[in-house]
């Protein structure tokens, strides 16, 4: 940590030429207001407009010049700014990072101009329905909380926005605190500690404080009529939040149950039946709650033999002893997917950097290893009776599904 309170967190890599480096703010759309939900994601849009000394275009280019990578993005509990380029070119990408979450311009003009393409932004979302039936089972099921808001927010909070209330909101959360900076490549951590004490001097020390508070769930059932040309599904329970006891075996039963070409739903679903192209499950998780969700697209007339699969697959993980060959396979997988992902510098640095924000310290690949490797049968149906009580599903569908029936009893795991 250096003394204004930035974090700096490096990993060295001597084999490779790159470097990727990236500023990770420790706020995202769960803490902003209903007011101005989105606001954290257009801050991200505006970064790169312009700084003090750098147009829009001027950041582009010094980047492309270079031949590097630059993006950015914005999650529920935090954003990121990063850059990837030869070692050489380091100094330069530190400069340009520095640039832009230190002295943004927020342009009057460019916010107005910006407002246009978030809102084209939201309409892609809204023409994409894997993505909208997502954000319609997360706003239902974690109601009147923020993490059930959209992170780009609504037409009427980004069209609500100003340069004024962008500073502001700039101002708050943008401090030394609130951000940590990670690196992997051919670097030494003097020589990045240097150049971010040199380059980031002037954040500030303190900012806004941060308040969160605890979602309570809903699982209920939402049925939207759109016209589309097959229907998507989303079911869901709770899970663990992020640095939970339990998080090794969700991580097991999630690849078990969705999380591969192997697993059951996309073996009993898709191969066997033919009901599905997409089927999988997915894990969520944030500092104090988390979610596991799975999606199938199918069509209109099979929704409800497909709630019913889906059902029958939750409840054989609940109540029958796991084969441990099918153990074995679920551990291996997660164990090769994990050390190929970790074989690039931007994965890497995204792993550390995440790491820092939930747990304050770094995980070797080792002893994640052996956190999965310790997964047992008697674990995974623990955790599974856990998560899929009776009463804990939640569902939505997207479709042309007019008329469709779906009682709460179809979603009982009695």
């Amino acid at each position: 940590m250096l003394p204004s309170g930035l974090r700096l967190v490096t990993e060295r890599m001597p084999h490779v030429r790159s470097v990727s480096i990236g500023v990770w703010l420790t706020r995202g759309s769960r803490h902003e207001s209903a007011g101005q939900s989105g606001i954290a994601h257009f801050v991200e849009h505006m970064l790169f407009k312009g700084t003090a000394t750098r147009s829009a275009e001027d950041i582009a280019q010094t980047i492309d010049s270079i031949g590097g990578q630059m993006d950015a993005f914005t999650a529920k509990e935090y954003a990121s700014y990063y850059i990837k380029v030869l070692d050489e070119h380091l100094p330069l990408a530190v400069d340009v990072l520095a640039d832009i979450v230190t002295r943004p311009a927020f342009d009057a003009a460019d916010v107005e101009r910006e407002k246009k393409v978030v809102l084209e932004e939201i309409k892609m979302v809204e023409d994409t329905p894997d993505d909208l039936v997502h954000e319609l089972f997360t706003e239902r099921f974690w109601r009147d909380h923020p993490l059930g808001r959209p992170i780009l927010g609504t037409p009427a909070t980004v069209e609500a926005l100003n340069a004024d209330l962008l500073r502001r909101y700039f101002a708050a959360a943008y401090a030394s605190p609130n951000l940590i900076i990670a690196a992997v490549g051919n670097i030494e951590h003097a020589q990045v500690r240097d150049l971010i004490a040199r380059f980031f001097e002037e954040l500030p020390a303190s900012g806004a404080p941060l308040a969160e508070q605890r979602p309570r769930v809903v699982p209920d059932v939402l049925i939207r009529n759109k016209e589309l040309e097959q229907s998507h599904v989303c079911l869901g329970a709770s899970s663990y939040q992020q640095d939970h006891e339990d998080r090794y075996t969700s991580y097991v039963l999630n690849t078990i149950l969705g999380g591969s070409m192997s697993s059951r739903l996309f073996q009993n679903i898709r191969e066997k039946r033919g009901l599905a192209y997409a089927v999988f499950s997915g894990l969520s998780a944030y500092r104090d709650a988390g979610s596991m969700t799975i999606y199938a697209g199918c069509a209109n007339h099979a929704v409800s033999e497909l709630i019913e699969l889906v059902i029958v697959e939750l409840r054989r993980l609940r109540d029958e002893t796991l084969p441990e060959t099918e153990l074995r396979r679920a551990k291996d997988h997660l164990k090769g997917s994990l050390m190929l992902n970790l074989e690039s510098t931007s994965s890497r640095m995204s792993h550390l950097a995440r790491q820092e924000i939930y747990f304050d310290r770094q995980f070797g690949l080792d002893e994640t290893l052996i956190g999965v490797e310790r997964v047992t049968v008697e674990d995974v149906r623990r955790v599974a009776r856990d998560l899929f009580a009776d009463g804990a599903l939640a569902a939505t569908v997207l479709g042309a599904v007019n008329g469709l029936q779906l009682p709460p009893e179809k979603f009982s795991l009695a």
